[in-house]
């Protein structure tokens, strides 16, 4: 089922006629965009070629009896928002982490001014495989030493 007829005109671009959307999907697009149309979504490549803001098996020349899975819907198999990157671009990120502070500052400084558009933090190893900050944490009561450690991911209290 197509939702947009392709039309020609006198320019090189083609430009589309919009159609009927889904009408769960477009309902969700228009709230998430602020009563926007969802049409307007739509957009063509360098080449012309219409592409519309949603594609679902109804698109495909083999369709099959599977419900149609949209985006922003459950199982979120295409996304938790129902207007996705067509709206909200994609953010161009890396994961990364320093030993200091002041190194790692200055680098998400420098990629930010070169691009980056996000942040992805990498804070201390411990951190990163979801160990306690406590790890080497010691608390002395009379002669006994108690502290707590980490092996195979469980913590133990050692006395000593």
């Amino acid at each position: 089922m197509h939702r947009y007829a392709l039309a020609t005109s006198s320019s090189t671009r083609a430009e589309y006629e919009p159609m009927p959307l889904h009408e769960e999907w477009a309902a969700s697009a228009k709230k998430a965009m602020k009563g926007k149309d969802p049409n307007d979504l739509a957009w063509h490549t360098p080449e012309g070629i219409v592409i519309k803001p949603l594609y679902t098996r109804l698109d495909r020349a083999c369709d099959n009896d599977r419900e149609i899975e949209l985006p922003g819907k459950y199982p979120y198999t295409r996304g938790p928002y129902p207007t996705m990157y067509t709206q909200r671009p994609w953010t161009i990120r890396q994961y990364a982490g320093f030993s200091t502070v002041e190194e790692s500052n200055k680098f998400y400084k420098d990629n930010i001014k070169a691009g980056q558009q996000g942040l992805s933090v990498a804070f201390d190893l411990a951190t990163h495989r979801g160990c306690s900050l406590l790890q080497n944490f010691y608390v002395t009561e009379s002669a006994t030493m108690k502290y707590v450690q980490f092996s195979s991911g469980k913590a133990h209290l050692q006395e000593r």
